[in-house]
């Protein structure tokens, strides 16, 4: 059975302080990664500005209680990135050909696909991992359905297989 996480009233300050914590090390662990800036004072304590509005906002909305629920994706999503990126190197190679093709043949569709993920964090991997492999684009995602724009009938036909929503079903679900 699922825990319901505790109203955010009911978790102290002793409770929410660990996972304000790991907030601020995870956030300042990717800003750096991301930006690559290590040596700017000025930019390094703007990151650190951002990084702590965030926080800010985040306790203030109660985000951090709700994150006691917690989500647990770890060895499941080493395999998944993987696939990922390897499907993100093809359809750019793909995307790469039509455009240098002087036909240009493309056949620009809008899909609607289901969303079958149980969780809020799976719907979202969904969506931005059908944006992040080029040729297709996630529009709306509303209820159980999620429109996506695809540049060509295959890359329509792609999203319409299934297999990169079963992988992020496989990924979302416990062992």
């Amino acid at each position: 059975m699922y825990d319901l996480p505790p109203s955010p009233q009911s978790l102290s300050g002793k409770e929410t302080g660990p996972l304000l914590i790991a907030l601020v090390v995870t956030l300042s662990a990717l800003w750096l990664l991301w930006s690559g800036i290590y040596d700017n004072t000025l930019i390094l304590g703007l990151g650190a500005c951002s990084i702590a509005f965030v926080v800010w906002m985040t306790r203030r909305m109660h985000r951090v209680a709700e994150a006691k629920a917690g989500y647990t994706l770890g060895p499941r999503l080493i395999t998944y990135l993987p696939w990922l990126g390897w499907e993100i190197v093809k359809a750019n190679f793909q995307v790469a050909r039509i455009i240098l093709d002087p036909k240009l043949p493309i056949s620009p569709r809008l899909i609607r696909v289901p969303v079958p993920q149980q969780t809020d964090l799976g719907r979202v991997i969904y969506a931005n991992s059908i944006t992040l492999t080029p040729g297709t684009v996630s529009l709306d995602l509303r209820g159980d359905g999620l429109l996506v724009h695809a540049l060509t009938h295959e890359a329509a036909e792609g999203v319409l297989s299934g297999e990169m929503e079963r992988r992020v079903n496989r990924m979302e679900r416990p062992s």
